[in-house]
């Protein structure tokens, strides 16, 4: 009888004035820590999650940004505070192994921000924007390359329109971020965790 993966649980971290949500399936291994870009949500990562946990030798780990999912809205949007937070959620989980950190578009500069201050196994960033994202939500999402996701998971690509949040996290852009890639292997085309989730986890356990 074969052993059955890890289930999905639901997990707050910190107080209302940092308060983060995030999804984690096992409990022992190496963290790997799934970052969304703005405006989608942690579930983005459940098909790719659903397939590393298959692996005894990983804890998976898909954080909601402030403002997003069920994460808490927050008054102050710096990343070195976020990239704080992180470290201490990482650090909470009790695994006592670096990280490998995942960052889908704008969460690139926080899996980056991440990797400079902190000790950790590897960076991953895909479709990292190419300038500071507008505020306009329909320009945004004509960014992205959703039509090549298979109708199963489009429901994992589904953003909230929220002009506001896209405002809040421009003082991200004005930060001098210091790049730090642990990893120069990167996909590059829109999505790749949607269009192919088996392919891409199969990416992330070559970086435990």
């Amino acid at each position: 009888m074969h052993p059955q993966p890890p289930r999905r649980t639901t997990h707050a971290y910190g107080t209302p004035r940092n308060h983060l949500v995030y999804d984690r399936w096992g409990s022992f291994g190496r963290p790997v820590v799934l970052l969304h870009g703005l405006l989608y949500d942690r579930t983005m990562w459940w098909p790719v999650a659903a397939d590393l946990a298959l692996s005894s030798s990983c804890s998976v780990i898909a954080v909601d940004l402030p403002g997003h999912g069920q994460s808490a809205p927050r008054g102050d949007y710096d990343l070195d505070a976020l990239t704080q937070d992180l470290a201490v959620l990482i650090a909470g989980l009790d695994l006592h192994r670096a990280p490998v950190v995942v960052g889908h578009a704008e969460s690139a500069l926080l899996a980056d921000g991440f990797a400079a201050s902190y000790a950790t196994r590897a960076v991953l960033t895909f479709d990292e924007p190419v300038e500071e994202p507008s505020d306009c939500v329909d320009q945004h999402l004509a960014a992205a390359d959703l039509g090549a996701i298979p109708d199963a998971y489009r429901q994992f690509a589904v953003a909230r329109r929220d002009a506001g949040l896209l405002r809040a996290y421009r003082c991200w852009f004005s930060a001098k971020a210091r790049p730090h890639r642990v990893s120069p292997t990167r996909p590059r085309s829109g999505f790749p965790h949607l269009r192919a989730p088996a392919s891409f986890a199969a990416t992330l356990r070559d970086l435990l």
